[in-house]
């Protein structure tokens, strides 16, 4: 992926930052910080929700825009008020391989992954420890 602003980042690295370092220590109150905030909002993310963006990229590959109107045409009104979630979510099933992503045209597009396409093919034969896998699987991504 090209980063646009490689040139800026290099930049300022040399100038503005060149003096700036973090401890260890320092670093991994931050990375925890994340991981905290993290966990406390997956637990907002129900299961449906997360089938339904699985459902939603099943066929073809589709951009964050695209998937939140395709959840809102289902009504699906998770991410309404906030579809920044929708893109923590969207990185974190990325994370897990659930999801995997290109970038065309300076748009990311979401497909499913070899473990997305399990997860959705199983869901509906038992959903109970589907369920449960699903969620279990979303809460270790946050780490």
């Amino acid at each position: 992926m090209n980063d646009p602003f490689m040139n800026l980042k290099s930049s300022m690295k040399k100038t503005v930052f060149k003096d700036l370092s973090f401890s260890n220590e320092r670093k991994k109150a931050v990375q925890e910080a994340i991981r905290t905030n993290q966990q406390s909002q997956i637990h907002n993310w129900n299961i449906e929700t997360i089938i339904a963006i699985l459902e939603s990229v099943q066929h073809e590959s589709k951009d964050g825009y695209n998937i939140s109107i395709q959840l809102f045409q289902k009504n699906e009104r998770t991410f309404q008020e906030n579809e920044g979630q929708l893109y923590t979510l969207l990185h974190l099933l990325e994370n897990k391989e659930i999801l995997t992503s290109n970038w065309i045209n300076n748009k990311k597009y979401y497909s499913l992954d070899s473990k997305g396409k399990k997860y959705l093919a199983t869901y509906k034969q038992d959903t109970s420890k589907q369920k449960l896998s699903l969620k279990h699987l979303i809460q270790e991504a946050s780490l």
